[in-house]
């Protein structure tokens, strides 16, 4: 008798702790879920933080958007209100100290940009790093001439070149040759067309790049839709023409001699001080689909986010390419 009431007393235990199991397991799920809220709530005050800090370092992420075309050197669109430009981590893409032609009208059309003096053959850099856009030779007008996209919003146009080294959407680095000085397209004698244009809109050069100093103005420049004319034209008085003539080799270069020797300090200053570029992924992104459309190796984003191989990404995910 006394056998068979231990044998139900067991089985009544046993029912009663497998009956409190899943409770015990609802509990700990109870416990868990507001842990798993606040890690939730932590990882997207990470991602926003990181986007964050993407859209101040590739603001032409928010002007331009998935808008990429190899095909036209530019396509204006609406310049926003105002915009800073960070002008940091650049290189005058050529140590020629000498303007020759202003931005604005001219011979009754508007000129877009800068004109440079340099000679046939001498290196032309890119102005920050960026994305080669364009590549190509317009016969009536650029001549060979480059087009590259840069992360602080702005687009550099490098016209009349005598030979084009980089190719469409190759990623480059501020300071890299992408071209030697020409004569080519529309042109009357050998020199640098420059160009800086904000959503497809030309802006003065003088407002950002002083070739006399051999300079950017400031850290970072406020384009004030509102103000710009005026500010244009006070750029001109300041950081324009220097002369259309007479000038010797030593005018143009001044004390820092040939051009191919000229910027190796601004070289050496931009690539150490380099600028970092991302990319947001998309749904159905890989490693080396982003690779691809970044114009990098897949080794370059595993040594810059300390990736494997066979790393796998999720949409929303922000990768540094440069």
């Amino acid at each position: 008798m006394t056998f068979s009431r231990t044998v139900k007393t067991l089985a009544i235990s046993l029912l009663f702790a497998l009956a409190a199991e899943p409770v015990a397991g609802q509990d700990l799920l109870a416990r868990q879920a507001p842990i798993d809220r606040r890690a939730k709530k932590l990882d997207s005050i990470e991602i926003k933080s990181v986007v964050e800090r993407e859209n101040r370092q590739s603001p032409a992420a928010m002007l331009y958007g998935d808008d990429w075309n190899n095909e036209y050197a530019h396509q204006s669109t609406e310049l926003p209100d105002s915009f800073v430009v960070n002008l940091r981590h650049f290189c005058m893409p050529t140590p020629s100290r000498v303007v020759t032609s202003n931005f604005g009208s001219r011979w009754g059309r508007e000129h877009k940009g800068l004109d440079i003096k340099v000679y046939i053959g001498d290196t032309i850099r890119a102005a920050f790093s960026g994305k080669v856009r364009i590549v190509k030779y317009d016969g009536g007008g650029y001549g060979k001439y480059i087009v590259i996209r840069h992360p602080n919003g702005l687009e550099t146009i490098y016209g009349h070149l005598s030979k084009q080294i980089v190719g469409e959407d190759e990623i480059v680095t501020a300071g890299q040759p992408i071209g030697l000085g020409g004569n080519t397209g529309r042109s009357t004698g050998s020199h640098l067309h420059f160009e800086t244009r904000l959503c497809g809109v030309a802006l003065n050069p003088a407002m950002f790049f002083d070739f006399r100093n051999q300079d950017v103005v400031a850290d970072q420049v406020l384009f004030n839709k509102a103000t710009y004319q005026r500010e244009s034209s006070l750029a001109t008085k300041e950081h324009g023409k220097v002369g259309n003539g007479g000038y010797t080799r030593d005018l143009i270069y001044g004390e820092v001699g040939h051009s191919d020797d000229a910027p190796d300090d601004a070289v050496r200053m931009a690539a150490n001080q380099p600028e970092r570029v991302y990319y947001k992924v998309k749904q159905g992104d890989t490693l080396e689909t982003v690779a691809k459309k970044c114009g990098v190796s897949v080794d370059d984003i595993c040594r810059l986010n300390g990736y494997r191989k066979n790393q796998r990404i999720r949409p929303g995910q922000i990768i540094r390419y440069v």
